[in-house]
């Protein structure tokens, strides 16, 4: 994050502190702003990962959705896609260069991608290797590190073999996802592995994965009394309500759909001005709706024709006749 963003979390206080998850493709500074302008509740995000180059210099461009100008209403902390030491170092010392004071390591990305250059959740079974970059990488950094992770790549043992090298290194915090990569984000998520871990962890945790509802946030934090910090995925998007009200036990009120609406077209018109031509509009806001349809009762038909729009006026259209004809679901 920058470093005139935020100050040091206090771990002694009772509110949560929320954090956005990076989702690639979405989560990008457009989407954190208006986030930030219609709702409340997030502390802070964690940016989509930028993958490192080897043995070039970082232009502006390539980092384009971090740069402070684009990143100066929501503190925000760069992520890191990267099997290469030197790599990462580079790219790490840009984002310091920039006013970070923190950057973290992606060693949780559930997808494939180039399973041959164990990145991500690929080089969790790795303990050697993560060890060596660890080695590397951590006295040549201008600021802190922090990780993002999961219970394993297809063992939910591995992470747990991975602890005693992590507890040697100044890691700011380690964000845990209780499934293993393969499961992706399929099946029951392994809170009893999640628990044997962060009784192990000498650094700060970050629960992550499938608080969906004020009651699943009550209930894991009655199962994990020491975790003050939660990140929130998917569902921030379905429910962009839910931080506030785990904050505060307050609902949204009467206006759930209106201010809903409004965020979507914020959106529409913040991606209108940025993106190039009408298809990347509508491809990224078509891509939203995978989370937005969830909010809504039996929209099925009203999604089909969102999907079937080829311009954005007919977008529009669309969009603005799905919320007259489309109730929200019912918040728990």
């Amino acid at each position: 994050m920058l470093k005139q963003a935020i100050p040091r979390i206090d771990r002694t206080a009772y509110t949560p502190r929320l954090y956005m998850a990076p989702l690639k493709g979405v989560t990008d500074h457009i989407f954190r702003n208006t986030y930030n302008r219609h709702f409340q509740g997030i502390d802070l995000a964690i940016a989509p990962f930028v993958a490192s180059i080897n043995g070039r210099k970082i232009h502006r461009k390539y980092i384009d959705d971090l740069l402070p100008e684009h990143n100066k209403d929501m503190p925000v902390i760069p992520q890191i896609l990267s099997s290469s030491a030197k790599g990462f170092i580079l790219l790490a010392n840009r984002f310091y260069d920039l006013g970070y004071e923190t950057v973290n390591w992606n060693l949780g990305c559930p997808y494939p991608m180039n399973p041959e250059k164990n990145r991500a959740a690929w080089l969790l079974p790795h303990v050697d290797r993560i060890q060596e970059f660890l080695e590397e990488v951590v006295p040549s950094l201008k600021g802190r590190i922090s990780i993002k992770a999961r219970l394993g790549l297809k063992d939910n043992q591995e992470f747990g073999q991975l602890i005693p090298v992590l507890n040697c290194f100044p890691i700011d915090e380690i964000i845990l996802h209780p499934r293993t990569g393969i499961q992706r984000y399929d099946g029951k998520p392994d809170l009893q592995a999640f628990e044997e871990c962060i009784s192990r962890i000498k650094h700060p945790v970050v629960y992550n994965g499938d608080i969906r509802t004020v009651e699943d946030y009550q209930r894991l934090a009655g199962r994990f009394p020491s975790i003050d910090r939660w990140m929130i995925g998917r569902w921030l998007l379905v429910d962009p309500f839910l931080p506030l009200a785990i904050k505060t036990g307050k609902g949204a009120g009467q206006n759930r759909a209106e201010k809903m609406r409004m965020f979507h077209d914020d959106l529409f018109e913040q991606y209108r001005e940025m993106l190039n031509g009408p298809k990347h509009l509508l491809d990224r806001m078509k891509g939203l709706w995978q989370f937005f349809q969830f909010a809504f009762q039996d929209c099925s038909p009203g999604m089909e024709i969102i999907r079937q729009t080829q311009h954005p006026d007919q977008y529009q259209d669309v969009v603005e006749h799905f919320f007259q004809t489309h109730a929200l679901c019912a918040t728990e």
